[in-house]
């Protein structure tokens, strides 16, 4: 029992340095407030089907990027879904590059686009792992107090 309440207080800690350190927001509480024992890894799903889905729009950027000469429009455009998406989990940091990176695109910034996209991808993959290692953390802990109850 109290290895199980040590768990949930590393949880506990571990979402709120993901809020602390800015990678998450308000939504992210959003979507566990949508979250209950009927559906009790929905957040996990949500992020996951994220993930899934966007990697597609990175690679959609990628190639845009190779071509020349840029076209900003059609940038912006799946930077704008890209922001959408991740903005939909709480993913403050990718949000924050994200608008960056649309703000060069009205500038026509090409160097801009290209350094903030690296940014972008690197903010993505650091939420990626350590929303991982949250939700791999959240499983062992297991749900909270419904082993105490009695029957």
């Amino acid at each position: 029992m109290e290895r199980n309440n040590q768990l949930h207080r590393q949880v506990a800690l571990m979402r709120q340095s993901l809020f602390d350190q800015g990678y998450l927001d308000e939504q992210f509480v959003q979507l566990e407030e949508l979250q209950d024992d009927t559906n009790p890894n929905f957040v996990e799903e949500v992020v996951t089907l994220y993930y899934r889905d966007s990697a597609r729009l990175v690679a959609s950027i990628e190639q845009a990027l190779d071509n020349r000469p840029l076209d900003f429009n059609r940038l912006d455009s799946y930077m704008h879904q890209f922001k959408g998406s991740s903005s939909s989990i709480g993913g403050r940091k990718v949000k924050a590059e994200c608008s960056q990176f649309r703000e060069y695109c009205r500038t026509g910034n090409g160097e801009g686009c290209i350094r903030t996209f690296q940014q972008v991808k690197r903010e993505y993959a650091t939420l990626r792992k350590k929303l991982e290692a949250y939700f791999q953390l959240a499983r062992q802990a297991g749900p909270r107090d419904t082993a105490s109850r009695s029957t």
